[in-house]
């Protein structure tokens, strides 16, 4: 994941203590180049000056000048390039010699100066070679010392101190010659030296603050400039780090499920005709780690097995995302043989369970896989996608090929989402009863409600599958309603024909999710005074994790208890929790799955847990029912161990409500129904 960054706004100024230093960096600089382009002509003057002492007959006091001015003007190029310290928050060019050993700017420029000082006493000097400016040479060299100056100021505009301390020995020099040598003349020329002297100070001085000004004002546009350009590169930072989050899981730093399809749906499209493998992945006992170890472990083992996928397909050049929760993809194009799907997914099974292993936990996978050239990819998840649902519903840790069955079940999958709320309105979904007997065959108990839908393309929907598809398209209450009112006006009409069942209670079934995600209760106490139908009536089955369930749960099933609903567990006996559920106080009934009940005459072992669980109903005053009795052996068995109702095949099938009322009156004596 990209850290985020703030973005600073752009200012108006920088601060005036950086803006100071830079100026004061730029005025070094400058004097620095103005000094090393100057010393030249200095030295060029100089010779000339000697020469002309030498040729007037004062060799020693010409030479002896020559070579102080000489020593100078060394000392002051030597010094000149020392590298500097930079001051914080200046940046002189990469031509500038700096080190952070250095002295600071300020005493490199005092430094400066004092040298220029050094320089123009120097000059100051040149009366000596021509007694005073009176000798025949003294026009020479008063011009050459005032054209001297005039070139220090001249090229000293950054940093006034400098030409200032150069020209004013050498001119006051000139002054005080002329003043010493007197008449009118000389007081005259020297006045105009002051004079002289005075504008170039004066100059000197306004160049400075013309250089400071200047430097100022370009120090803070090349500071703008910077910081516009440092906005801007963080502003692109920034939008890289949005456009990475829209695209990328913060937990993994893999694609996300829209990156993912984004990425996807481009490497599908690139040229090259290949065929694509889609790989689906699915945690095997991720709860259980989470359980466990906790959610901050959870997501360490879902970033350790992102590491791990990434390892393992490192060399297919695959988009890799994680698709929700503890769900992988992984798109390719095939390549050869040694790439097809199964092996790489046989290969991933193998070696997840060392993905995460020092956690505790030991993972495994199933792996649903879809293979095209043509589809877009949101087919291909979905291929994907119920490959891995029947993956994990034939045992998990392995993997399943999209094929024609299971493009036939997508199918009538997709139709039946499509057309259930239709169906709903248009009561096409009906249901259909089955009786529950006592053991003797005779008499009718009760009745249980289980739902048909001949759907017109693909005839019968298991139950099952109505009521996923419901959960799938939020039509689950509807779909509840729409049963509850359906049995309701199976008993209206039992009742308004004078059926010898109209007074026998009808079960209907709730699956899990409906009775964790709804207000069951409310839906149907609500539907059965609709309809005037008494509560004792009904009977609700559930499952035995669902008697156990949340406190919402439970609180559900103890309001439809108190109002005289009878809750029923169902498929009894298989689950984890079969005996503490016959501990709650709405439980009423339990039917015994018929795993106990297949061939129970000839299984002793059975034969003892079945009387053993009616033995425990009797003590708990709980009705037990015995389902799926398929022959006459099993219902004698039965009746041996007296369990008193039974439910199965071989007793009546389910039908149409017209249908068992016929079966009804037909099967039974013209007295009224005796219900247990």
């Amino acid at each position: 994941m990209i850290p985020s960054a703030p973005v600073p706004l752009p200012t108006a100024s920088i601060d005036d203590g950086v803006l100071s230093r830079m100026v004061r960096t730029d005025q070094l600089v400058t004097v620095r180049r103005s000094v090393l382009s100057a010393i030249p002509i200095s030295v060029v003057l100089s010779f000339t000056a000697a020469l002309v002492a030498l040729n007037a007959g004062r060799a020693f006091e010409g030479m002896s000048w020559l070579l102080l001015s000489l020593m100078v003007n060394g000392m002051r190029s030597y010094i000149c390039r020392w590298p500097f310290a930079p001051s914080p928050g200046a940046e002189p060019g990469s031509d500038v010699l700096t080190s952070p050993d250095g002295r600071p700017v300020e005493w490199h420029l005092r430094i400066a100066a004092v040298l220029a000082a050094v320089s123009g006493c120097v000059w100051a000097l040149i009366p000596f070679l021509c007694d005073g400016y009176s000798s025949p040479q003294a026009v020479f060299y008063l011009t050459v010392v005032c054209g001297i100056c005039a070139g220090a100021v001249t090229y000293g505009i950054a940093y006034a101190l400098v030409p200032i301390s150069f020209i004013t020995p050498a001119l006051l020099s000139v002054v005080g010659c002329l003043v010493y040598a007197g008449g009118f003349d000389n007081l005259s020329l020297a006045a105009m030296v002051l004079l002289y002297l005075a504008a170039l100070v004066r100059g000197a001085l306004h160049s400075d603050r013309t250089f400071r000004e200047g430097s100022r004002l370009r120090n803070e546009a090349t500071a703008m400039a910077a910081q516009l350009r440092l906005v801007h590169a963080l502003s692109l930072d920034a939008t890289q780090q949005l456009a990475f989050r829209a695209s990328h899981d913060s937990l993994t730093g893999l694609l996300n499920r829209e990156g993912f399809t984004e990425a996807a749906t481009l490497h599908i499209a690139a040229p090259g005709g290949r065929q694509h493998g889609l790989l689906l992945l699915d945690l095997d006992g991720f709860k259980a780690v989470n359980d466990a170890f906790g959610h901050k472990v959870g997501d360490r083992v879902l970033q350790d097995v992102a590491r791990w996928l990434q390892r393992e397909t490192a060399d297919m050049q695959a988009v890799l995302g994680r698709w929700g929760g503890d769900e992988f993809a992984v798109l390719y194009s095939l390549q050869d043989e040694r790439q097809a799907p199964t092996a790489i997914a046989q290969a991933l099974i193998r070696s997840i369970s060392f993905a995460t292993a020092h956690y505790g936990g030991h993972l495994g996978v199933s792996i649903g896989i879809s293979v095209s050239g043509e589809a877009e990819i949101a087919d291909m998840i979905s291929f994907a996608d119920e490959a891995v649902y029947e993956a994990k519903r034939t045992g998990r840790n392995r993997y399943q090929v999209f094929d024609k069955a299971l493009n036939q079940r997508l199918a009538t999958r997709r139709d039946v989402e499509r057309d259930l709320l239709h169906a709903i309105e248009a009561r096409d979904i009906g249901v259909w009863y089955q009786p529950i007997m006592n053991s003797d065959g005779r008499e009718v108990h009760s009745l249980e409600a289980l739902m048909r839908w001949n759907h017109p393309r693909h005839g019968h929907i298991a139950p099952e599958e109505v009521i996923y598809a419901a959960a799938s398209t939020g039509v689950a209450e509807p779909l509840l309603r729409h049963l509850v009112d359906e049995v309701c006006l199976g008993m209206r009409q039992l009742e308004a024909v004078g059926s010898s069942l109209a007074a026998v209670p009808v079960a209907i079934n709730v699956s899990p999710r409906e009775m964790a995600q709804l207000a069951v209760d409310d839906i149907v106490l609500g539907m059965l005074k609709a309809r005037g139908v008494a509560p004792r009536r009904l009977q609700i089955e559930i499952t035995e994790e669902v008697a156990l369930d949340t406190h919402a749960t439970r609180s559900r099933l103890s309001a439809l208890s108190a109002a005289g609903v009878a809750i029923v567990v169902d498929d009894f006996g298989v689950g984890y929790s079969s005996l503490a559920s016959l501990r709650s106080e709405y439980v009423r009934q339990v039917k015994i799955d018929r795993s106990f009940i297949l061939d129970l005459s000839s299984s002793p072992g059975n034969v003892v847990l079945v009387d053993a669980i009616v033995q425990l109903g009797r003590s708990l005053n709980i009705q037990v029912v015995a389902e799926g009795v398929e022959t006459q052996d099993e219902l004698d068995a039965l009746h041996a161990i007296g369990c008193r109702l039974v439910q199965g095949y071989h007793l009546a099938r389910p039908s149409p409500l017209p249908d068992v009322m016929a079966w009804a009156a037909a099967r039974l004596a013209p007295a009224a129904v005796k219900v247990i």
